[in-house]
């Protein structure tokens, strides 16, 4: 009697944990009570912040790994815009698309540092998603800026720590200025310098020309207008006439993107003055005709 009883009561102790262990319904489908899942949400990076590693101009999420400004850094995130999410394909090199992003991007980070970005060793480079991520929804372009050694050939990205904002507000470090020329025999000027204006110099950062959306200039003809346009821009730093007397006051050096940066949109030419026959130690800026007289020879 004893041994039933105990067989009994074993029994009813298993009903009732079974009862406390299953679902409401009791409908015996073991996955209809769980909530759904959210669905998968695009990747997108985030603005303000900094990557140690060097620009890539495709990024995928594997490789995102966003840190603070305060740290040693190679690129910063200005600005990430977004193309339209019913575009099937992510706009081409060369594109009038591509083309608008980087205009875009020129706006933005000449805005946070404070000038044109190009009056500083800065570069400015537009970063777009990975083919699997653009396939998953990504639509976003990145804005990157990197301080650089040099705005000349050779140059390399400065592993830096603080943020640009506001890096070309005022005089700094960053910023174009006064320059020592380098050439070779009969090749004119090769190579600019960079020195304090108070040291003797024959050349000056006087500003950027925007150049049309027209192709990369190859020949001599094609070169013309960038010169035109620099010596413009020269005649409003040094305050003299923009006139037919001003390439015989000062020569002119110019520095246009290359041909890759040009292909995506990049229309910022470099202008410099340059004194051929003479070197001086201090700024020409608002100099006027006295500080930039016509030669006579």
């Amino acid at each position: 009697m004893r041994r039933a009883m105990t067989t009994l009561l074993a029994a009813a102790v298993t009903a009732v944990l079974l009862v406390g262990c299953a679902s409401g319904d009791l409908d015996g489908d073991l996955t209809d009570d769980w909530a759904a899942l959210p669905p998968p949400v695009a990747f997108t990076p985030a603005a303000g912040v900094c990557q140690a590693a060097d620009f890539t101009d495709v990024v995928t999420l594997a490789s995102y790994q966003p840190m603070d400004c305060a740290g040693p850094h190679r690129v910063e995130t200005v600005h990430v815009g977004a193309f339209p999410a019913e575009w099937a394909t992510a706009p081409a090199g060369g594109s009038a698309e591509l083309r608008g992003a980087f205009a875009e991007c020129d706006t933005r980070v000449s805005g946070y540092v404070g000038d044109d970005w190009r009056a500083g060793r800065l570069r400015l480079s537009v970063a777009l998603p990975s083919g699997p991520g653009w396939a998953a929804g990504s639509r976003w372009y990145r804005c990157d800026v990197s301080e650089l050694t040099t705005v000349e050939a050779a140059a390399t990205v400065v592993v830096r720590s603080g943020s640009l904002r506001d890096a070309l507000k005022g005089p700094a470090g960053l910023r174009l200025g006064c320059q020592q020329t380098r050439g070779g025999a009969g090749r004119g000027v090769q190579t600019l310098v960079p020195v304090e204006c108070g040291v003797r110099h024959d050349a000056e950062f006087v500003g950027v020309w925007r150049a049309p959306d027209r192709p990369y200039p190859t020949r001599d003809a094609d070169w013309a207008p960038l010169y035109t346009g620099c010596r413009s821009v020269l005649g409003r730093y040094v305050g003299v006439p923009d006139d037919a007397e001003l390439p015989f006051r000062s020569g002119v050096v110019v520095r246009p993107p290359g041909a890759g940066r040009w292909r995506v949109g990049d229309r910022g030419v470099r202008c410099y003055l340059w004194l051929s026959d003479r070197t001086v130690t201090a700024s020409l800026r608002a100099a006027g005709p006295a500080g930039l007289p016509v030669r006579t020879k």
